[in-house]
Order: C-alpha cells, then structure tokens, then sequence
C-alpha cells in the first residue's frame, strides 16, 4: 500500500513550494489585482451569454397542405355606425362569405368615441338571420318575403326579408316599399345612427389561399358573377371611412412577432387623401408562413406579413366601392424561428478558459517583470548603473 502511495505522489503535477522561498512584491499585488477584475468582468459577460437566448432563422419552401389561415382583426370606424358596415370575406377558391357574422364582435361608439353602453353584439356562427325563416306551419302570421323565398317561408321582420332577398342576389331597393321596414322604421333607425362610429373585431379562419376580407357600407349580396353592396338605403349620404388599426395578424401570436399594420391610424384627411373624400383603401399583404419554436422545444405555427398601401377616390359609388380593403396572398416560403441557448458544458469550458488563461498570462507578466527588476538591481549593486 505505501509504495501505491509513493507512485501515486510521484504523478502530483501540482509540486508544493515551501514558503520560505516566495517573495511577494508591490508589482505581483497589482497585477493580482488587475487579473482578478479583468476575471471577473469577462465571467460576468459569459455568464450574460449563457443566461441570454438567441434565435437562429432558416429558410425552407412551404409544403404544409390543407390547413387553415386565422386573421385577427381590430378595426375602429370613428365615423361609420355599426348598422351600416358589413365584414365581407372571399378567397381565389371561389368560396365566399358575405356579412360574416361570426366570431365577429361589434360595439357601438358615440361622437366622441365613447362607447354606447350595452352594445357589444357577439354574432354566433352561421347568417343567423337565414335561419330565423319560419314555415308557415308553424306561425299564426306570416309575412310575405315578396318572392324572395319559397311560398312555405315567412318573413315577419325587416331583417329576414332583407336576408332573403340576399340569398336570392337581390338588390334591397326601396325599404319603404317592404311593410316590414316601413312597420319598423328602418329607414328612421338606419339614418338616426349618423354620426356614431363602430369597433369591430374578432377572428376568422379561411382557407390558406390568397383572397381578401373588406369592410364596407351596405349590406352584401351576390349577383351573378358579381359581388354588390346594398347602398340605396344611403341615398344622398357620404362615408367617412377614417379608421385605426389596433390589431391584423394571421396566426398565433409568438415572442417578438411584428405586425406592420398594428396602431395604424388613418384619419379623413391625410397624405393619400388629403382633401378627405370618399374612397377605398386598399392594402396588399404578403403572408409568410412563419414557425416558432422556443427554448422548451414548443412550437407555434404562425404567419407574418408584409404590406402596401393604396388609397382610391370613389366618384361614383357604383363604380367604385368604398370601403376598406385587405388583400393577401401567401408566399411559397416558410420561415423557421429556433431559439437557443449556450449549454452549461460550454458555459463550463469558457469560464475554465478564461481563468485558466488570464491565470497564466498575469503569471508571466509578472514573471517579466519581477526579473527585469532583479536584472536592473543587481547591475546597480555592482556599480553598473545605466
């Protein structure tokens, strides 16, 4: 056992020196203490390093099929009340909503901007007032859908004439004709909203191929191949389609993420517009499938986007529809966002190599120095001063 001992002190690459022989000097202090701040700032920044997350980007072609698209909006309309705007959604496929009314939320705002209490409307999923069509059979009254409808369906209100007039692809030309609205006082009510203002949002999911969500005035309907809006309710009245952006994203939100139309404000009179009239606003969006994936290996599927503006005067509104207009289309390039972090191997070795290092470095200096310093005294002791 003690010559296993005896071997085992030979292999000691640590020699003790006794401490009779060390000598400590003013240079070897200031250089201690010079190395221990100069250890300490550069432990100090690798450790920031280690703690710090970075996030590496990759770019790929997009091969996903099939899924959908969420947009989120949240869009104010200072000058447009709720009753006259519609949320129109359509897309190259050829699939169409018109009046989209769910998942979409409305609130009513007064001149001020302030909000009209007990408004908020949550519309449920489906034209809800398609479906408020009742069968004869079942109602003591039925009012006449004015050949809108199969004889066997009522329509004992304003609204559900006018949907069914919109299932037809009819146009609702003279409210005052239909004894449900003249009964009603739609027009009365229509124009006694003049001057509120309206905030919309919601979320829709669409299919993943370029198409366009608009928010105009009048309700819509399809006729033939062509898309109308309603607007002969609003004879002789203008559109003040200033609006302010709060929110439009496509997808999940994820750290970092920036959407160049968020806190837009976009008032009456402004540099496209600058006399303030009447017309579409146009905005061109490239989508790019963007996944996220963070630290914990969490992924989140989302999109960013780029855009362009373009803003158009509306002469004639039957020409030319007002409105604001989001167009997109989806880029065939998927960005990957991947977070990392320094390992604590690697954090190791770092602070292994700087103490290491400067530890080493400081011993030679000072090496340096304490022998020219002998050199120099010992010349001077023998008279050799130079």
């Amino acid at each position: 056992m003690e010559g296993f001992v005896s071997k085992l002190k030979n292999l000691d690459a640590y020699p003790k020196v006794n401490e009779d022989f060390f000598q400590r000097t003013l240079s070897g202090g200031i250089i201690t203490i010079g190395s221990s701040i100069i250890m300490l700032c550069l432990f100090l920044s690798e450790l920031s390093l280690f703690m710090k997350i970075t996030t590496t980007n990759e770019l790929s072609v997009d091969t996903s099929r099939g899924d959908q698209l969420l947009i989120n909006f949240d869009i104010t309309f200072p000058a447009m009340p709720c009753e006259w705007m519609s949320l129109d959604l359509m897309d190259i496929s050829g699939e169409m909503h018109l009046d989209v009314d769910h998942d979409v939320y409305k609130r009513r705002l007064d001149q001020k901007g302030m909000v009209i209490p007990d408004t908020i409307e949550k519309h449920k999923v489906g034209p809800e007032l398609d479906d408020k069509l009742k069968h004869k059979s079942n109602e003591t009254e039925c009012g006449s859908c004015y050949g809108a409808a199969p004889e066997d369906e009522c329509c004992n209100t304003c609204d559900e004439v006018r949907a069914a007039y919109r299932r037809k692809g009819w146009g609702f030309t003279d409210p005052q004709q239909i004894a449900q609205c003249a009964k009603e006082g739609f027009m009365e009510k229509l124009r006694a909203q003049e001057g509120e203002g309206c905030h919309m949002w919601g979320s829709l999911a669409v299919n993943k191929v370029a198409g366009n969500i608009h928010f105009a005035p009048g309700k819509s309907f399809q006729q033939g191949a062509m898309h109308t809006h309603d607007l002969v309710p609003f004879e002789g009245l203008t559109f003040d389609l200033s609006h302010n952006i709060d929110k439009l994203s496509f997808g999940q939100e994820y750290p970092g993420m920036a959407n160049p139309l968020d806190r837009v404000v976009v008032p009456k009179f402004n540099t496209r517009n600058p006399q303030g009239l009447t017309g579409t606003f146009q905005y061109f969006l490239k989508v790019v499938p963007t996944i996220y994936v963070n630290s914990h290996n969490h992924t989140i599927n989302s999109n960013q986007y780029s855009v362009t503006e373009h803003f158009k005067v509306s002469y004639d509104y039957h020409t030319q529809l007002p409105g604001v207009f989001f167009y997109y289309d989806l880029s065939p390039i998927k960005v990957k966002y991947h977070e990392t972090r320094m390992s604590f191997l690697h954090f190791l070795t770092s602070v292994c190599a700087i103490v290491g290092g400067i530890f080493t470095v400081a011993g030679i200096i000072d090496a340096f120095i304490y022998h020219g310093h002998q050199a120099i005294k010992k010349k001077v002791d023998l008279g050799k001063q130079i």
